[in-house]
């Protein structure tokens, strides 16, 4: 069926306009051209897809959602390609293929009905995997050597956004609006199961507190985002977040005071990527290396570059290659699991 009642063109154009003012201030006026015509472009013809192919089982909520995950796919990854210095002339040609890979995963994903948070995993496995394959053959084909892809490899806009996003929140929480620290936290409502944030003494309820902070943060999230991480939480501590993102004033009931020392809280207790990632990535790559031998692993990493050899090798001692990043090395070792 065709998806009645969505109206793609005006989508397309209004997340084409909501980018505009997301574009790195670093670019230049063609590069943010780029990036602006490059979501609107790609929005367009998915949801002209969407909309008119009636073999597609998808009504107009499902079909403005797949459009939105394309689009936003769509800005982050040719930010991505503009940083890496990849040649001008091989934008298009990537971003082609990242464009596609999100609309037939998505679909896929859709019709077979998938919960949000595991739709959302699986295209995002796909688009770096997409992303990496697509530099590593303009390696192979000499138009860029082994460190601009090592280093195209390594943007990733969204999560520069996501640690831009926690800078600001603690700016905020600093001074926004000359708030002083402690003034009316009294008046947040007390919700269900909780007890009131005390601004002058956040003692008493550290709890509330958290959760208030929390609601804070994730005001300036995307909201799809915000809703996986909300499935995580206790149900009750879910909807008290909730509560909290719908009081206009949540930043001055808080206090600044108290936002920013709950914001290194949570942040000293969060566990750290540069501890983890790198063991991870050596036992993913262990059990994949486990299955060949050193002779057989030799053939297979015949055309891969230096850095990725001594990634694999070296997790085979259980050490981590450390000029390679964590979250590169992930991509590269899922990479490797999938073209085999």
């Amino acid at each position: 069926m065709a998806a009645k009642g969505f109206d793609y063109e005006n989508f397309a154009q209004n997340l084409a306009a909501q980018a505009q003012d997301l574009v790195p201030a670093e670019f230049s006026p063609e590069e943010k051209e780029y990036v602006i015509n490059t979501l609107g472009n790609f929005s367009m013809m998915a949801g002209k897809a969407l909309a008119e192919d009636k073999s597609l089982p998808f009504d107009a909520d499902t079909s403005t959602y797949i459009t939105q995950i394309i689009a936003e796919w769509s800005f982050h990854k040719s930010v991505d390609v503009i940083r890496s210095g990849i040649p001008r002339a091989n934008w298009d040609g990537v971003m082609q293929k990242i464009a596609y890979t999100i609309f037939e995963v998505a679909k896929q994903a859709f019709s077979q009905k998938l919960p949000n948070d595991q739709i959302i995993e699986i295209i995002e496995h796909h688009v770096n995997k997409t992303y990496v394959d697509a530099i590593t053959e303009l390696k192979d084909k000499g138009i860029i050597d082994e460190s601009l892809m090592e280093f195209a490899a390594s943007q990733s806009n969204m999560n520069k956004m996501a640690q831009e996003m926690q800078a600001q929140a603690q700016a905020q929480a600093q001074g926004e609006q000359g708030v002083e620290p402690g003034v009316d936290g009294q008046n947040l409502p007390q919700v269900q199961g909780t007890s009131p944030v005390a601004v002058s003494e956040p003692e008493i309820a550290p709890k509330a507190l958290k959760l208030a902070t929390v609601a804070m943060l994730f005001n300036r999230m995307n909201q799809d985002r915000v809703q996986i991480f909300l499935d995580k939480f206790d149900q009750n501590d879910a909807e008290d977040v909730v509560k909290y993102m719908k009081l206009p004033d949540l930043m001055q009931r808080v206090g600044a005071e108290n936002a920013m020392k709950c914001l290194q809280e949570i942040k000293m207790n969060l566990p750290k990527a540069s501890d983890l990632a790198p063991m991870r990535v050596v036992k993913k790559i262990k059990n994949f290396a486990s299955k060949y031998s050193e002779k057989e692993l030799e053939t297979m990493l015949i055309k891969e570059r230096i850095g990725v050899k001594r990634l694999v090798f070296t997790a085979l001692e259980d050490k981590y290659y450390e000029n390679i990043p964590p979250k590169v090395a992930s991509i590269v070792a899922t990479h490797l699991i999938n073209s085999v």
